[in-house]
């Protein structure tokens, strides 16, 4: 059900997991697969077959999504035991799961073998597109100061949309993400000048390090570049040094821009002392792998993104992972040195994962929320509405909370209590 592109898929579903509409079923364990013909309203049944080890999924209908819901419902009467077992793959599933174990072993046994010359090529392509993009940035900035800012909060989306498309197709996605929040902070109420100049300086600053790009240190280029949106290989970063430690899984939060789905998974050293999350991605519907589980202990190597000091990838593990049994946290002034020093080595920075010990929340003047230590320093709550699952878990006494701080405050993911972990 994790695998179904949206609830009403899951619903359709659900309706086809009988036996009745099916015949011809089978599951064999090798090849690891289910398959079975679905009658529909149509004079022919639907033949649909799911292979468990990728999964990927083949059926005849004409529905566009995958999986669609003649496989999600042939899974779950699969999964509930009515699909008898097989020796070997029926007819109809055989020749396309031959022809996907055959593209598997072609990609395993005869690897492409690069071409230094045409991945040099490619590079400078997108170098050029990439310049083409900022200069085209850069004159659209100056327009809009040259133009002034009245009336932006009532401009909508659509001349942002179109100059985030251009980027797009300049191979810049970091700069088309940040000409999209610009209508955020224009269409954001009160005080919407100052948070949509703040946003515009930031790009203009992006688009003048990027010129200057050949003669910044190697730390800075690479934070200019990933802000500009090169792409960053996993396989890459896990070549790069490691960090062993034993770390604690905190907590995890999803976003979602309409494009993509964003986990953040939210990971603490004992050792080190080191907050990092581990990242994900996935078109909205389809499942997000992050082999982590929120709660536990797992004394791992992890490997820094380049660029990025805040955000890691999971590299080798030693052992199994253990329960949390204990979750310290530190003080504001600590927060603030972080904050400052990651504000020094990225400037477009805008979350940084922290955990604070001992903080209560309490409401503060005009309903604002606030989490406050012993000696009354405080901080922002953010989120989009009051954090009434924080105060029942916390009973108004003070926890550790996990999260993010942000430009705005902290955003809360997971409080540790007496009752352990809990996600807020």
């Amino acid at each position: 059900m994790a695998l179904a592109p949206d609830a009403s898929s899951v619903a359709a579903g659900r309706r086809l997991s009988g036996p009745g509409p099916w015949s011809g079923t089978g599951a064999c364990a090798s090849p690891a697969a289910v398959w079975g013909s679905c009658q529909g309203s149509g004079r022919s049944a639907y033949v649909t077959v799911v292979d468990l080890a990728g999964p990927a999924f083949r059926c005849s209908c004409p529905s566009r999504k995958f999986p669609c819901k003649h496989a999600i419902g042939l899974l779950l009467l699969w999964a509930a035991g009515g699909v008898p077992d097989a020796e070997g793959p029926a007819d109809v599933a055989a020749g396309w799961l031959a022809s996907r174990a055959e593209r598997a072993q072609r990609t395993v046994t005869t690897p492409a073998a690069p071409d230094p010359e045409a991945a040099a090529r490619r590079a400078g392509q997108r170098r050029r597109r990439v310049a083409d993009g900022v200069a085209d940035l850069e004159r659209w900035l100056h327009d809009q100061v040259d133009q002034g800012l009245a009336g932006a909060d009532r401009a909508g989306y659509r001349p942002y949309q179109q100059v985030a498309a251009r980027l797009v197709d300049a191979q810049a996605p970091g700069l088309a993400d940040g000409v999209r929040r610009l209508a955020s902070a224009a269409a954001g109420g009160d005080g919407w000048p100052g948070r949509l100049l703040d946003e515009l300086a930031l790009l203009h600053l992006l688009v003048r390090a990027h010129a200057r790009l050949d003669t910044l240190d190697d730390a800075t280029a690479a934070v200019v570049r990933r802000r500009l949106g090169e792409p960053e290989r996993t396989q890459d970063v896990l070549a790069g040094p490691a960090l062993r430690d034993r770390w604690q899984v905190l907590g995890q939060s999803d976003a979602s821009d309409g494009r993509l789905v964003v986990r953040r998974v939210h990971v603490h050293g004992e050792v080190s002392g080191r907050d990092a999350v581990v990242v994900a991605f996935a078109p909205p519907g389809q499942p997000l792998d992050v082999p982590l589980l929120v709660g536990s202990v797992v004394d791992a190597d992890v490997h820094a993104y380049p660029g990025d000091p805040t955000r890691v990838a999971v590299g080798e593990r030693h052992g199994d992972p253990e329960p949390l049994r204990d979750v310290r946290g530190v003080g504001y002034a600590q927060v603030a040195t972080a904050w400052s020093r990651l504000l020094a080595a990225d400037p477009w920075a805008t979350a940084l994962p922290v955990v604070l010990g001992a903080v209560a929340p309490v409401r503060g003047t005009r309903g604002r929320w606030l989490l406050v230590d012993a000696d009354g320093h405080a901080s922002p709550v953010v989120g989009s509405e009051p954090p009434w699952r924080l105060l029942a878990v916390s009973g108004g006494h003070p926890v550790t909370v996990v999260g993010d701080r942000t430009v705005e405050g902290v955003r809360p993911v997971a409080a540790w209590t007496e009752d352990g972990l809990v996600p807020v």
